[in-house]
């Protein structure tokens, strides 16, 4: 299997469909690990299974698992209503919001960007300067004041500002800014030694920088497009840390396993809260900031939780039943799709094999 997989993510390298690294781990031991095209396309530097990546919306689970450090300290419950708690004047959102609906996508927040409805992240920078936005509160103003898309728990849809939420709400019950607190409380207890938030402006060792192809008509790529006006320069609750895929893997396990939460917490952690879209015989459910992929006939097939923008791409997948844990980070927007995809049924065949 590591044969055909490491032929598999030299071709997609080869067309310039992949770069990154992937890993594969089932409990203690690393079933397959590769480390796929260039760090920097400026400087031709290839990647290392010690790059770091820029995670996107995979930082949710970060922020989620945070939230659940403070809900087991007693700071509040997923049942405590957010703007109440967190006093904030003037906005349009419902004062019957929760945790549990920020973390679930059930919150019907108006998001700051309406990817569902087609919009574009890297469009709000269009007018706004990207380095305006550095703390968590500097979100507020694009969001606060939206008119909602549906009431608090009537149904699912994809938010990222309700992170942001969350985020002020750990800022506020630990007396620490958001980063301030991951740092302390994640990375560190989890041994996360080479993750962190790492800003644009301030030059960084093994950090990949992102990177898209842009084709022309006939598909021929005519040059390369950094990410670096197409999100906050720093990461937030919603998005941005980066990480090893090592370090990925061992945040989650850390988290599974009751090191970084409580064992209550890790079990409400690990299964679905809320029924999401229904398709080709199976259906996703949201969980705490993961999705979960359920049969038919009710069994989680996996857990995940991915991320996308400009020039990143990543997914972190979970096989309860195995214990197999898949990570994919890309330093290309479309980088880890297919590869994700494609991966799935050569995990069933390994999980089916014992």
């Amino acid at each position: 299997m590591c044969q055909a997989l490491d032929r598999y993510f030299r071709q997609r390298t080869d067309a310039h469909e992949f770069s990154g690294v992937v890993r594969m781990t089932q409990g203690d031991c690393e079933v397959f690990a590769g480390a796929y095209g260039l760090a920097s396309r400026t400087w031709q530097v290839p990647v290392a299974m010690e790059t770091r990546f820029d995670t996107a919306s995979i930082t949710k689970l970060i922020t989620a698992v945070a939230a659940l450090q403070l809900i087991d300290a007693g700071a509040f419950e997923l049942d405590t209503r957010v703007i109440p708690y967190l006093g904030l004047p003037g906005t349009t959102i419902s004062p019957d919001v929760t945790v549990l609906h920020c973390l679930t996508h059930s919150s019907g927040i108006g998001d700051d960007c309406e990817e569902e409805d087609g919009e574009v992240y890297a469009d709000l920078w269009r007018t706004k300067p990207n380095y305006a936005v550095t703390e968590t509160a500097d979100f507020l103003p694009q969001f606060a004041t939206k008119p909602p898309n549906f009431k608090p728990g009537e149904r699912c849809r994809y938010c990222n500002c309700a992170f942001v939420l969350v985020g002020l709400m750990i800022e506020q019950a630990s007396g620490l800014s958001y980063r301030e607190y991951v740092q302390r409380n994640i990375f560190d207890r989890a041994g996360m030694r080479s993750s962190g938030f790492f800003d644009l402006e301030t030059c960084q060792p093994n950090v990949a920088e992102g990177c898209d192809p842009v084709r022309n008509e006939a598909g021929e790529i005519v040059r390369w497009k950094r990410n670096i006006y197409s999100f906050p320069p720093i990461g937030s609750p919603d998005s941005g840390a980066h990480v090893t895929a090592k370090d990925l893997d061992r945040f989650f396990r850390a988290a599974k396993d009751g090191v970084l939460i409580s064992r209550r917490s890790a079990q409400l952690f690990l299964r679905p809260h809320a029924r999401g879209a229904e398709k080709d015989g199976w259906h996703m459910e949201y969980g705490l900031g993961l999705w979960f992929r359920v049969s038919s006939d009710g069994r989680i097939v996996f857990c995940e939780k991915e991320g996308y923008n400009a020039g990143v791409s990543g997914v972190l997948r979970y096989y309860p039943d195995s214990d197999l844990v898949l990570v994919i980070l890309s330093n290309m927007a479309e980088g880890a799709w297919a590869p994700a995809e494609g991966l799935h049924d050569v995990l069933v065949a390994f999980e089916s094999r014992g």
